[in-house]
């Protein structure tokens, strides 16, 4: 492979293309590696961020040997790139056992189940021993069994036991309310709340005598905030590697420890309106959003492109809106002025996992390029 030089690499930028600053990426795995080390809990991330065999190279780094994914199909592309232990932290796909059997005879596999019809399906078609993990809503109201319901998680516990191809784990949540919080306290108090219901429900099922039940959780927020993990036994968060303008907002993370940004060319500029065309829009950003403290929708953030990558993120100017293929980032007129049509903006996402999940490939600030998963439409 031909590298570029680090000053080099945006030459060859055509169009949305991701770059990725890999010294803040190898930063953010080895600060979370190490806080799991120093609380005595299996560090098990959530590669669905970057989906990228390389990426996940990264890790093995830090002593990472067991991972989760959010589906069958991505849970079968690291399985062939050598992972061997993997947790599908998605609600079981009965269309997919063809599949899930396949990778059960493959590699240790981790399903989830909420319900007793999702074990009763596993117990009747897995032809596999799988582990499960019980899924728990704690209070974003995705999805899971709800954490007051215990006759329904004891119910669930009493038919994985009774299922000689499935092998009990514990229970498994994501706090996604997490990201509603906008201060480390906010965000220590769910963590608090959620490991205490996940501990309340372990000792109901031990009065039961069901000894051996682990905790996992895995949102970024509380994992990024929190200093150490009393009351679980594995964390999966994801989003850290990356991390992106929701974190920032939320709390989770720093500026400086932003190390993926979309790199898009400027197509047209509107002075009336102190307003920049990219070529960058929903297809390759996402339409996620968060709202300032002005009350306005912040699409992505923009810094100026520098040979070590990208600046400081500029002041008074956002993406506004986004359609198909046009972003529209608004800004003062003094910025407006320095950015002519030609140039190349960095947007900084708001959600780095859908961003990677849309343009899927990375390009370093070395110019090593990275290809992210490819899955096949029917196989």
């Amino acid at each position: 492979m031909n590298e570029m030089k680090p000053a080099d690499f945006a030459l060859h930028i055509e169009k949305p293309t991701l770059v990725v600053n890999k010294e803040r990426a190898h930063n953010n795995i080895k600060k979370m590696a190490d806080k799991a080390r120093k609380s005595g809990v299996r560090f098990k991330p959530h590669f669905k961020t970057h989906q990228s065999a390389a990426i996940s190279d990264w890790f093995k780094e830090f002593d990472v040997n067991s991972i989760t994914v959010s589906s069958v199909d991505m849970a079968g592309y690291f399985a062939e790139h050598g992972w061997k232990d993997i947790t599908i932290a998605f609600p079981v796909n009965f269309l997919q056992i063809r599949k899930i059997n396949k990778l059960a005879h493959e590699i240790s596999l981790n399903l989830l189940a909420e319900s007793g019809e999702a074990v009763g399906f596993l117990r009747r078609n897995v032809d596999k021993n799988v582990r499960i993990w019980i899924k728990i809503d704690v209070g974003y109201h995705r999805t899971g069994i709800d954490c007051d319901n215990f006759k329904e998680i004891l119910d669930v516990v009493r038919d994985i036991e009774k299922a000689p191809n499935l092998i009990l784990s514990g229970i498994l949540t994501h706090a996604g309310h997490s990201y509603d919080q906008r201060s480390n306290h906010g965000i220590k108090k769910i963590y608090q709340e959620t490991v205490g219901k996940l501990n309340e429900i372990r000792d109901k099922l031990r009065l039961h005598d069901f000894k051996d039940i682990e905790i996992s959780i895995g949102d970024t927020p509380c994992c990024s905030v929190v200093d150490e993990f009393t009351g679980v036994d594995e964390i999966r968060p994801g989003n850290f590697v990356f991390y992106d303008i929701m974190q920032l907002e939320i709390g989770s993370c720093t500026e400086q420890d932003i190390a993926l940004a979309a790199a898009c060319p400027v197509v047209a500029k509107h002075e009336e309106r102190n307003e920049i065309v990219i070529y960058g829009g929903a297809v390759h950003l996402s339409k996620d959003f968060i709202i300032d403290k002005k009350e306005r929708k912040i699409f992505g953030r923009a810094a100026f492109l520098e040979k070590n990558g990208w600046g400081s993120l500029i002041r008074n100017t956002y993406v506004k809106t986004l359609s198909q293929e046009h972003g529209i980032i608004k800004t003062d007129s003094g910025t407006f002025n320095k950015i002519q049509v030609g140039d190349v903006l960095m947007v900084l996402p708001v959600h780095s996992c859908l961003t990677a999940d849309l343009l899927r490939n990375f390009i370093t600030l070395e110019g090593e390029k990275i290809q992210a998963a490819q899955y096949d439409f029917i196989k």
